[in-house]
């Protein structure tokens, strides 16, 4: 069985790499994008089994990408949580009004994350990683 594969659509490199660093002992294959665009291609070539958005993206944000996503049938019922560092009154409910599955206010710990991530997909047995 393969690793599940994450999507981290965000587009600062530090925190692709903190991501990147916390995941390596895991079983999960992350893929890395640095804005909507190019995560938008990914998510529909590579059918992502988990999403992680950056609601703050250049010129288009995270919410309107989860929106996106959620109207397209490869990634309808993908699990996306936002991720957001400016956690504003009203960003939760406009982040899950978009289809978000789960939301996550930075600074966060990394064990946070990751408890997220295991709660929403599970690692598989026995994998290697």
């Amino acid at each position: 069985m393969s690793a599940k594969t994450i999507l981290y659509v965000e587009d600062n490199e530090v925190n692709r790499r903190l991501v990147r660093d916390l995941l390596k002992r895991t079983t999960y294959r992350l893929l890395g994008a640095p804005d909507r665009e190019t995560g938008m291609a990914m998510a529909r070539r590579e059918h992502p089994d988990l999403i992680l958005m950056d609601v703050q993206l250049p010129k288009v944000s995270g919410i309107e990408a989860t929106r996106t996503l959620r109207g397209e049938v490869a990634t309808a019922a993908t699990p996306i949580i936002a991720i957001t560092s400016f956690a504003l009154g009203g960003d939760e409910q406009k982040a899950r009004a978009a289809g978000a599955t789960a939301y996550l206010a930075k600074p966060y710990s990394p064990r946070q994350l990751l408890e997220m991530i295991r709660r929403l997909l599970p690692e598989d047995e026995g994998a290697g990683g």
